[in-house]
């Protein structure tokens, strides 16, 4: 378990591939520091890299506070097959996510369980399989994977929307987490490159 920094309040540290970041990275957390461990945001088990968990209800609270409102800046690196055309842009949706299936879908019109999703990208490296940045502006289940998937652009590894691999390891990793301390008012920026 890496943990990047702690606080009274919080910890940021590296989710590893693999491990769910709900229920299994809480007790993985206890094993190496005191006290007890919240999610307040979450990564797909083949997804690793960076995670903030609060360390108590109410700074959960805070925390969850500062991603309603869309404070909390998150940034990924992705692997995907082909390259989209234009170098830097905008993807815009309406996902609906069926439970049953665990899977998500980009939808014409909006009804019940439909949400918005949207997504910026920078591509740092064109080719075949290409490298793109990715600056969340909404953080929807399965959204990175099924936005450029939909537009023919699947994440390497990422079988349920038609990338080639095998399916447990996804090329995606969160590399960077931006946001302000809800109990002290202080700029916090953290990055870690992929394995």
């Amino acid at each position: 378990m890496e943990i990047i920094t702690q606080t009274p309040d919080l910890v940021i540290c590296i989710k590893p591939v693999g491990v769910d970041s709900e229920k299994e990275m809480p007790q993985l957390l206890a094993q190496v520091l005191p006290g007890e461990f919240f999610p307040v945001h979450r990564l797909d088990m083949g997804v690793g890299g960076l995670m903030v968990f609060a360390r108590s209800k109410q700074a959960a609270a805070k925390l969850g506070a500062l991603i309603a409102q869309g404070q909390l800046k998150k940034e990924y690196l992705a692997l995907v097959h082909g390259c989209p055309e234009e170098k830097t842009g905008r993807m815009e949706d309406l996902l609906w996510k069926d439970s049953r299936k665990n899977k998500v879908f980009v939808v014409k019109r909006q009804r019940a369980g439909v949400r918005p999703a949207a997504l910026r990208y920078q591509v740092v490296r064109a080719g075949e399989e290409s490298l793109v940045r990715v600056f969340l502006e909404t953080g929807r289940s399965h959204q990175i994977r099924v936005q450029f998937a939909s537009r023919g652009f699947p994440l390497v590894g990422d079988r349920k929307y038609g990338g080639a691999g095998d399916g447990e390891t996804l090329a995606l990793w969160s590399w960077r987490l931006g946001f302000t301390h809800p109990e002290t008012g202080r700029s916090m920026v953290f990055t870690h490159q992929p394995p």
